[in-house]
């Protein structure tokens, strides 16, 4: 019998509907070239430093770059104007897109994933993460970060080389509103230090756990295969947190994608990087979302914004910690 499972993060219900596994194809790999053309030189790879000689690098041991940081060719935020509202009648309000759009090219190597890095190269993208958020967070008019990695073409990504965004906005995203009042509608404990606890205590949806952060299969998981990487330290700020947890984060996102792609194969997925606005008033706690595309949203999903899960986050818990387990 299917479920209604409640999501305290942003209050939305989703349905754990695991009868709905048995339909023919219920997952998808990866289908769709992520290039229109692949015989185009790549302009992350090294070589091509040139096409964006501003960019930020982290250089490795022998003189070449471990992690560049370069402008977006095609920005959805820029410019900065401040944010001033203008109505343009009853319905019509807008205002400028002003910001900053970063990609963060993760390694060298064009064939590799995040799943393929070492701890240390792992680390050095979550500290040029935190470096950057930081910068961005003393430019005055901007209030949030929000970094995604898109692997795959159904994941959004147009470029296969591994890499990720950094948009950083005037204003604070409904997605964040939403967990900023998750936060706030729970009593006592820090919502997620409450899941990290809770889950470590039953285990059924503990999919890793070191000194250092978690990983678990949330029970409100809207997709199959979902995860949520928990950084153990409570802190609401990616940028202000301690080397020694991002480290960890970073090298718990390889162990999540490599039990991923153990059990699925190669598919597309977002990682979603969650941190407090700039000035934040109210609880929070920085974390990381992991959203495999393998299924395609229908209409009811669509209109009603209701979530249906094939995989309850039990099993998908059960088979991901197996990977994790599993000799290399």
């Amino acid at each position: 019998m299917s479920q209604l499972r409640l999501d305290p993060l942003t209050g939305r219900w989703v349905v754990i509907a695991a009868e709905r596994l048995e339909r023919p194809s219920a997952f998808q790999t990866r289908r769709l070239p992520v290039e229109d053309d692949p015989d185009r030189p790549c302009p992350f790879c090294p070589g091509s430093e040139d096409l964006d000689p501003s960019s930020l690098e982290t250089g490795g041991p022998d003189g070449t770059w471990q992690v560049r940081i370069v402008a977006n060719r095609y920005p959805a935020f820029s410019g900065s104007d401040p944010m001033v509202v203008t109505h343009l009648g009853p319905v019509f309000t807008q205002a400028p897109a002003s910001g900053v759009h970063e990609v963060f090219v993760i390694t060298p190597e064009h064939d590799a994933t995040w799943a393929d890095l070492s701890d240390d190269q792992a680390g050095l993208v979550m500290m040029a993460l935190r470096d950057r958020m930081a910068q961005h967070s003393s430019i005055p008019g901007l209030r949030y970060s929000q970094a995604v990695v898109n692997r795959g073409r159904e994941a959004g990504a147009s470029i296969e080389h591994p890499h990720g965004q950094l948009l950083s906005m005037p204003f604070i995203p409904g997605e964040t509103a939403n967990e900023m009042a998750g936060f706030a509608r729970f009593r006592g404990n820090c919502l997620l230090c409450a899941v990290t606890e809770a889950e470590e205590d039953v285990r059924h949806r503990l999919v890793y756990a070191d000194e250092r952060v978690v990983i678990v299969s949330p029970f409100w998981s809207g997709s199959p295969y979902e995860m949520l990487i928990i950084p153990r330290t409570h802190h609401p700020h990616l940028y202000e947190s301690a080397e020694e947890d991002l480290s960890a984060t970073g090298r718990a996102v390889r162990i999540a994608l490599q039990a991923l792609r153990a059990r699925l194969g190669d598919v597309a997925y977002n990682l979603l990087f969650h941190s407090a606005p700039y000035r934040l008033s109210g609880e929070h706690h920085w974390h990381i979302h992991l959203l495999p595309q393998v299924t395609t949203r229908g209409g009811f999903e669509l209109g009603s914004g209701v979530l249906i899960n094939v995989v309850p986050p039990e099993l998908a818990a059960d088979e991901l910690r197996a990977e994790v387990a599993a000799p290399a």
